[in-house]
């Protein structure tokens, strides 16, 4: 059943790779489509990939945070001052149209330009990214905390400077990436990516559906390791994207009763007693190592049954289609007994599904940059 689900959803998000912005007879095309299509319990293809056409390639006049924009009708060069946007312009084939990125984004200069200039998000240059000319600069809220924007001047000298506040949810994501594709002439296909990444956290949640509420585990994910100079522990409770990813693989967050990205004690997080614990910290050697020997720790559940894990901070960290790869990446971890096989063929169906979404976006991640 699953694999005809998959199917199914693969037809219509492949489709997607024939239209063109206000291509009415292609449109028609995927209505027809999605009416003889068996989603299986699952919401309506055709609704979604309607709603999802409509707008696309639609150049935006506002950015996420509501400000007015003005993008260029061309656009051949782009600054990039966060990784979550930098992958999704990589993602959408358009590494040689970035000029800039900030630090962070290095992590994945494999598939920019050789010698790229960089730039911290949280102190930019502005003379300097101006000198460079280019036609769109994509910002993040953690360029603009305090609430002030550094880039005035920018937007004073006439360049777009097109800002993208951190995203509280799945939808939001989606939104971004339309947002992004829109902005450089991808529409369509960000259309393709934030579609796989709605059909692939719908089928996470419908495999997830199955377990039973007592078996369903709680989760502490740790973005830190505390220390006596340091005893909080941060994390993230109801409201974020995180906490929603959690929810469609079928566990509970440890941190839901608190909203946000949310910091606490030392003593609060032993008395949640969770039973599983995830960490992004890279900043250690062996994290995992380090939170099993924590002082008091002993009792607690994911200590006793040796279930702490690292995960990769860049898939969960930065909101983008790659939430989906976080995402199986953590249900393998919370319910390996209950979904070793399972996991196994849906991460080969995500996968198959992302490399057919590749095809129509004319990308590829193995794809490295000319140097």
């Amino acid at each position: 059943m699953k694999k005809k689900i998959v199917s199914a959803l693969l037809c219509g998000i492949m489709a997607l790779g024939c239209l063109t912005a206000c291509n009415s007879e292609s449109a028609n095309k995927i209505k027809e489509l999605a009416k003889n299509t068996d989603v299986s319990g699952l919401e309506s293809v055709e609704k979604e990939i309607v709603n999802s056409v409509t707008g696309a390639g639609v150049v935006p006049t506002k950015d996420r945070s509501g400000n007015d924009i003005k993008v260029p009708s061309e656009v051949n060069s782009i600054v990039s001052l966060a990784p979550s946007t930098t992958r999704v312009l990589i993602d959408l084939g358009l590494a040689l149209k970035i000029v800039a990125v900030d630090t962070n984004s290095m992590a994945y200069k494999e598939y920019l330009p050789s010698g790229i200039k960089t730039f911290d998000m949280m102190n930019p240059d502005n003379e300097a990214i101006a000198a460079l000319k280019p036609d769109l600069v994509f910002t993040s809220g953690m360029s603009s905390v305090g609430g002030t924007s550094p880039f005035k001047s920018l937007i004073d000298a006439g360049i777009c400077v097109a800002d993208i506040p951190s995203s509280a949810s799945i939808a939001d994501i989606a939104e971004d990436l339309k947002f992004i594709g829109n902005c450089t002439g991808k529409g369509i296909e960000a259309v393709a990516l934030a579609t796989a990444m709605d059909a692939s956290f719908k089928l996470m949640s419908k495999a997830c559906e199955s377990i039973p509420e007592e078996k369903r585990k709680t989760v502490l994910f740790m973005m830190n390791i505390p220390t006596s100079d340091s005893p909080t522990i941060y994390s993230f409770g109801a409201g974020t994207y995180m906490d929603e990813m959690l929810t469609k693989i079928g566990a509970k967050n440890a941190c839901a009763s608190q909203q946000g990205w949310v910091s606490i004690s030392i003593e609060d997080a032993v008395k949640m007693n969770p039973d599983v614990i995830l960490t992004n910290v890279d900043y250690v050697e062996d994290p995992v190592k380090d939170i099993k020997a924590l002082k008091g720790w002993e009792n607690v559940k994911a200590i006793k049954d040796n279930a702490v894990y690292k995960v990769d901070p860049n898939l969960s960290m930065q909101p983008n289609n790659h939430v989906v790869d976080a995402a199986l990446e953590w249900l393998k971890d919370i319910y390996p007994d209950i979904f070793t096989d399972l996991s196994k063929s849906l991460e080969k169906s995500l996968k198959d599904t992302v490399e057919k979404i590749k095809g129509i976006a004319g990308t590829s991640e193995t794809t490295k940059a000319a140097a």
